[in-house]
């Protein structure tokens, strides 16, 4: 292993030859501070970074032991780490792609296991990305030796070294995420599905950004007394806040009143956050599923019969494929998809879904007779989806009061202030006790088990996320710009490689639930390494959930089921 003065001088006698020649860094690198092992080597300037990693030993790392004792502790330490690793690299790396950059995959609000940094069993290590110097495409062989034998062994003292870190501020920050846990595993026991802290600070700076808005032009959030509940931590602090129950929750107020905002904090609940996000007790039980009508998406061998029925064109709404869906299709489908994926709780903004499949109001009732009417509105099905699978919904509405028929709560916002309106809605209602079915709507789920090699085109190239919304596979594109609660494009990163593990797995015999189960299993034990089609620097991942999995499965143009 090549110490750091052997090193600077192969790099130095690099300069001014072909790019191709730092091929010849490959291998492991003795920094002092860390070992360098360089895993990949781009192949131009031009060409995605090469692939490295810096590792200390535990020992020298010297993170507490009490910190890092459990997963989830290892989790908030290595992202406390790699936000450290990204200010380094910021501060240190030198200016312009042509004189050598050094990133790592940079967190944004939320807390997620990822691939950037690992504390292992051995050694504490961080996974970079490293943009070799170049002139053209010749070597700038002394800016590569300052970048690799200077820089990063800065980054390494800096990042991976317990004794240059803020201490108290790392101790604090696994502290939250412990506490984020613990509460978020303690809803479904209080009979929750979220929690919304009093103090929340829930809107975003703007449109496309997910910081907060500014405190002083914000409303914190106040939960209603009658929905108020209060949980001890295991810190010994207390929080209380909103419980939302089970059942049919249903937010209702003016436009820009907070009612959408309120849902999206809700979906992005499922994740702890960093502290000053503002919604940092904004915490929602792991499962809940956002869904929403998505024109055009594809979907195999799906379930739809409770919502759409006896269509015109004769398909069979039992097990239903398209590569076109319609809104109403394409809502019924994301959500029979999600309950297959294991939702105990449905996040539905009535702005981003298919009217016809939400209500069907007297009149037109009256006008059109249910016998020519193929879709069973989700109004209708709402109480079986609860009372025959367990499965609650919370629900914005802000143009139809057909939901206050079927619901256990409801809560109204007005500027951005949270009331109870449950007594009210109810006096308005209709029929309080909601609609009723002749028997059981929602049958046992059927076992859609895919094919061998299905999500495999042409030549079998591996799947490539696109950012956050997109993953490319040969010719086949698969889009997620509708499945809202992917948070990073490193998750996407993720979900590219698990198609391809699927694709491997599939034996023709085990259905989606079961390759998906099987596979979950395999990142729990191994880490999202598992997921990298080799070893050493496995790219910039992040863990998405299983039901982020299935949403990528099931947008797969190319699924085939047995």
């Amino acid at each position: 292993m090549a110490d750091p003065r052997s090193l600077r001088s192969t790099l130095e006698s690099l300069d001014g030859r072909g790019y191709a020649s730092y091929k010849q860094l490959r291998g492991r690198h003795d920094l002092g501070p860390a070992t360098l092992a360089v895993d990949h080597v781009q192949v131009d300037p031009y060409a995605p970074p090469s692939l490295m990693r810096l590792l200390v030993p535990r020992e020298a790392a010297d993170l507490p032991a009490d910190l890092v004792d459990t997963a989830a502790g290892r989790t908030a330490v290595a992202d406390f780490l790699t936000r450290r690793a990204a200010e380094a690299a910021r501060r240190h790396g030198p200016d312009g792609r042509d004189a050598g950059e050094v990133s790592i995959n940079r967190p944004g609000q939320e807390v997620l296991e990822r691939t950037s940094v690992v504390i292992g069993e051995t050694h504490v290590e961080a996974r970079l990305h490293v943009a070799l110097p170049a002139a053209g495409r010749r070597i700038r062989g002394r800016d590569a030796a300052t970048l690799l034998t200077e820089v990063l062994p800065r980054l390494a003292e800096e990042a991976l070294h317990h004794d240059a870190l803020d201490a108290a501020a790392l101790r604090a920050h696994v502290t939250l995420h412990r506490d984020q846990l613990h509460l978020r595993g303690r809803l479904a026991e209080a009979g929750l599905v979220a929690v919304v802290g009093d103090g929340a600070i829930l809107p975003r700076r703007s449109g496309d950004s997910d910081l907060p808005m500014d405190a002083a032009d914000a409303v914190p959030f106040s939960s209603p007394e009658s929905l108020r509940v209060t949980f001890e931590l295991p810190s010994g602090s207390t929080v209380t806040g909103m419980g939302i129950p089970e059942g049919v929750t249903v937010i209702v107020g003016g436009g820009y009143h907070g009612k959408s905002t309120l849902l999206r904090a809700v979906e992005r609940g499922i994740h702890p956050h960093i502290a000053g996000d503002g919604r940092e007790w904004v915490l929602t039980r792991d499962d809940a599923t956002a869904i929403r009508a998505e024109d055009g998406r594809a979907a195999t061998g799906v379930d739809i019969s409770p919502f759409i029925g006896d269509l015109p064109s004769g398909s069979d709404t039992r097990d239903f494929s398209t590569t076109n869906a319609s809104g109403s299709t394409s809502q019924a489908a994301g959500l029979a998809e999600a309950v297959e994926a294991g939702a105990k709780t449905l996040l539905i903004d009535e702005d981003t879904s298919a009217t016809n499949f939400m209500i069907r109001d007297e009149r037109m009732r009256a006008l059109i007779p249910a016998d020519r009417e193929p879709i069973t509105p989700f109004v209708d099905r709402i109480r079986p989806l609860h009372a025959e699978r367990g499965v609650s919904t919370v629900l914005v509405a802000g143009g139809s009061g057909a939901f206050f028929d079927v619901a256990d709560q409801v809560i109204a916002l007005d500027s951005y202030l949270a009331r109870d309106a449950t007594a009210e809605a109810r006096a308005l209602a209709e029929h309080p006790e909601g609609p009723t079915t002749a028997g059981p709507v929602f049958a046992g789920e059927r076992r859609r088990v895919p094919q061998p090699s299905s999500l495999r085109s042409g030549r079998g190239k591996p799947a490539k996320a696109r950012g956050r919304t997109a993953i490319q596979q040969d010719r086949t594109t698969i889009d997620l710009a509708a499945v809202s609660q992917l948070v990073d494009p490193a998750q996407t990163a993720a979900l590219a490689h698990a198609l391809d593990r699927l694709d491997e797995m599939a034996d023709g015999r085990r259905d989606v639930v079961e390759l998906i189960e099987t596979l979950c299993a395999r990142i729990d034990a191994e880490g999202l390494d598992a997921l990298s089609p080799h070893r050493g620097h496995p790219g910039a991942m992040a863990r998405p959930r299983r039901q982020e999995i299935h949403a990528a499965l099931n947008r797969h143009r190319g699924l085939r089921l047995s």
